[in-house]
């Protein structure tokens, strides 16, 4: 992990396991689609008030946003969403399961205009899985969310994405796909799930694939690290931070301005080798 904070407009040498970064420049306090309307962020994996995908709604509605918050339970989407409409933020509660096809384009078919979007849903490994004794069905389950969904959601919201003067793909990726973060990296023998990891490598490559392809679009689609995060109960006593802190990389990533970079893997603002 690089620790110096770039400066605005640094260019970035790149070896053969980092992320090519375009681009540096310094976070603006608010990305607005239109002078006449908010823009649209669309959040999945939104299911618990502890959750960094809730934190991330809140942020992103306090910056201007309407946001669409979405979780595969319908009810649970409705009172997350009314949590934060109380606070007086701009929130909707939607269903979307992404590891179902017709969920995301019955989804996709109902939104209108989307200015951003963050990939947050995730598929949990099973703790202490193999490379040599996998359960392959856990293995596709994390797949068909961490990395397929993913994909499919964002094929299917990219015209719209792309209609959007500022549109911006953040995907929530993790130390734990890196070879180079020695904490919770491929290399450090950290117990998580194997499929965990592996799916977090590889939407790492989906990031950078998108964003290479659609340079010359008004697109930033990056990767976000947003640390060891307390979203789990006992997780403050093992010393992860709290979710409010963790949520602020992903919402810089969703707010940058024209200059901004893209194709990056970032932590904290900061761009991490992976």
């Amino acid at each position: 992990m690089q620790s110096d904070t770039v400066e605005p407009n640094e260019r970035i040498r790149t070896n053969s396991t980092s992320v090519v970064l375009l681009e540096i420049v310094k976070y603006p306090s608010q990305m607005v689609a239109s002078p006449t309307m908010s823009p649209v962020a669309v959040v999945t994996g939104v299911g618990k008030p502890t959750g960094l995908g809730f934190e991330v709604c809140r942020q992103l509605a306090q910056e201007g946003f309407k946001v669409i918050l979405t979780a595969r339970n319908s009810d649970a989407a409705s009172e997350l969403a009314s949590t934060l409409a109380a606070e007086g933020l701009s929130v909707e509660g939607r269903q979307l399961d992404i590891s179902s096809d017709e969920s995301i384009r019955q989804f996709a078919n109902s939104v209108q205009t989307v200015d951003v979007l963050i990939n947050n849903a995730v598929g949990m490994a099973p703790w202490g899985e193999t490379a040599s004794n996998p359960d392959f069905a856990a293995v596709q389950s994390v797949l068909d969310t961490t990395l397929f969904g993913t994909w499919r959601l964002t094929v299917a919201l990219l015209e719209k994405l792309k209609a959007s003067p500022g549109g911006r793909i953040v995907n929530v990726s993790s130390g734990a796909g890196s070879f180079h973060d020695t904490i919770f990296g491929v290399f450090s023998g950290n117990p998580m799930g194997t499929s965990y990891p592996l799916s977090k490598a590889a939407l790492n490559v989906l990031t950078a694939k998108l964003a290479q392809e659609l340079r010359d679009s008004n697109l930033k689609i990056n990767a976000v690290c947003p640390g060891f995060t307390a979203t789990f109960p006992g997780g403050a006593e093992m010393g992860a931070r709290p979710a409010s802190e963790s949520a602020k990389g992903v919402v810089w990533a969703a707010t940058l301005p024209s200059d901004g970079p893209t194709g990056g893997f970032f932590r904290d603002r900061k761009p991490l080798d992976w």
